[in-house]
């Protein structure tokens, strides 16, 4: 018997386990709102940048009250101290990537230099098919590069689900696996496109680093996000001025 008929036998024989645990979570998890600040803005002194941060939850900043301490706040304090970003935040607690897909191509189209991207959680938790996730994905960085003209694309690796304090096992084991699964489509998906790159955020998994709902980043999570991307969008600019 293979593993992925092993796997799935498993996760039929556990599935009104995954149901109720998944009622459970949702009723007693804490319900914590975007963080309220700015959404777009022009900050720095340099040569100016067109930053889009955009995705679900974590790049709207759930888990903190004020978007200074939030991914965009964070993320574009670091680049403004080397260049000038002209920066937007589109993003909504919940989405998943297709409704990504769906909230790029309603806004209005302008020019970017950089898209950070963080989705995924809500493709694990919403049991977005694997060949759903590579379409979504697919289109997704098209339409990034065909209707934003979209020079470097950046998404963010998905989470450890599997350590998500706010899950009781078996559900958090299940749902840990998806996220890996998704994970490994993703770098696989964009590895044939050039620009776009998988970014893992090299930070230690602990309490510390989460809100108080035991599910989103918190302020020091979001810090080191924040500084870890803005090292990577300065890698990119130093190597185009090499090449120059």
């Amino acid at each position: 018997m293979d593993n992925a008929l092993i796997s799935f036998l498993v996760v039929l024989v556990l599935s009104p386990v995954f149901w109720l645990q998944g009622k459970y979570v949702r009723f007693v998890t804490t319900k914590l709102p975007e963080p309220t600040g700015k959404r777009v803005g022009r900050q720095g002194k340099g040569e100016v940048r067109t930053l889009l941060i955009t995705g679900d939850s974590a790049a709207a900043g759930v888990g903190v009250a004020y978007q200074q301490h939030a991914l965009s706040g964070q993320l574009v304090d670091e680049l403004a101290q080397q260049l000038e970003v002209n920066w937007c935040l589109e993003a909504k607690n919940g989405d998943n990537s297709f409704d990504l897909l769906k909230r790029l191509q309603k806004i209005t189209a302008f020019e970017v230099n950089y898209a950070v991207i963080s989705i995924g959680v809500n493709d694990v938790t919403q049991q977005t098919t694997s060949q759903q996730w590579l379409e979504n994905i697919e289109k997704i960085i098209v339409l990034l590069q065909n209707k934003f003209h979209t020079q470097h694309i950046l998404f963010t690796k998905l989470p450890p689900v599997h350590a998500f304090p706010a899950l009781p096992n078996p559900l958090r084991w299940w749902l840990g696996e998806r996220a890996k699964k998704l994970n490994q489509l993703l770098q696989i998906k964009i590895a044939k496109y050039p620009a776009v790159e998988f970014v893992d955020i090299p930070f230690e998994f602990n309490l510390n680093m989460m809100a108080v709902d035991g599910f989103h980043p918190g302020s020091a999570a979001y810090k080191i996000w924040g500084k870890d991307m803005a090292s990577r969008i300065m890698i990119i600019e130093q190597a185009a001025k090499t090449v120059a």
